[in-house]
This record gives structure tokens, sequence and C-alpha cells, in this order.
């Protein structure tokens, strides 16, 4: 997944999330710090979240079900693996995957898993601890590999 598709994900989902939380278009727009006609303009197909916009949407509704459903649980992975591409930042420990993920391979004493929705890659530690995330299974056997 790029940039651009999740975008495009959240774009769609936004409608979804607002009917999920019982907003009205004018409260949603501003919980998400914009105008009621540029929310309509998104929910409409007419005009897009932006990188910026998306990442709101999904860190102040990390509990939402639509998103979850769409992106294969909790979103701050995907977000991460996107705006780091390559960068590593430090991640909090996690409960393992038993939910969205399924093991693809051990390597090196470390399990990568895979994102049974979006598809993206992560590695953990012994301890469950992410390592690193990426949309790319070479770069992250590359990262073990340091």
């Amino acid at each position: 997944m790029k940039r651009n598709e999740f975008i495009s994900k959240m774009n769609k989902q936004v409608k979804l999330v607002r009917t999920e939380y019982d907003f009205t278009q004018e409260k949603m727009a501003q919980i998400l710090g914009m105008s009621k006609k540029t929310l309509v303009e998104i929910e409409k197909g007419r005009s897009s979240l932006g990188w910026s916009g998306a990442v709101v949407l999904c860190s102040i509704f990390p509990k939402s079900e639509v998103l979850a459903g769409v992106l294969g649980g909790e979103a701050s992975d995907i977000i991460l693996a996107l705006a780091f591409e390559g960068d590593e930042p430090q991640y909090p420990k996690t409960m393992g995957g038993k939910v969205w993920w399924r093991t693809v391979e051990e390597y090196g004493g470390c399990k990568i898993q895979q994102n049974i929705l979006s598809q993206h890659y992560r590695a953990l530690n012994q301890e469950d601890e992410r390592i690193c995330a990426s949309f790319d299974l070479d770069a992250v056997r590359a990262r073990l590999d340091r």
C-alpha cells in the first residue's frame, strides 16, 4: 500500500465513520477541523482528505470498527510504515498479532508477520516488540539482517 491508496481508502470511509459514531456532517467537520462544505465534497468523492486528514481521521477514531475492518486493525502500524518508509521509529510493544496478523516466517529468532487486510509486514522480537514495519518483505528481512 502506498500513501495515495491509504488516502483513497480513508476518503471512502469518512461517511461510514461519521455514521458509525452518529455525527452530523457539521459535527464531523468540526471534529476533523474542516468546513462542512469540504466534508460534503469528500463524502461525494469530489475532494480528498489528503495525507494529514487521513491520519487525523485514524488518530481521532482509533477504535472505529469501520476503519479496523478496512485496515486490518488499528491504523497506527500502517501510518508509521507509510510515514517513515525505511526509517525506524521506536515502536510500542504489541500483543503478538492474535487477530489481524499471520506469521509468514521465523527469521533469526524473530517472527515476520503480515497483516491479513492491508498486507503490510512487521518484524517482532521474542518479546513481541515491533522492530520494523514495511510493505516490502525484503526490506523487513534486510532490517533483521543488520
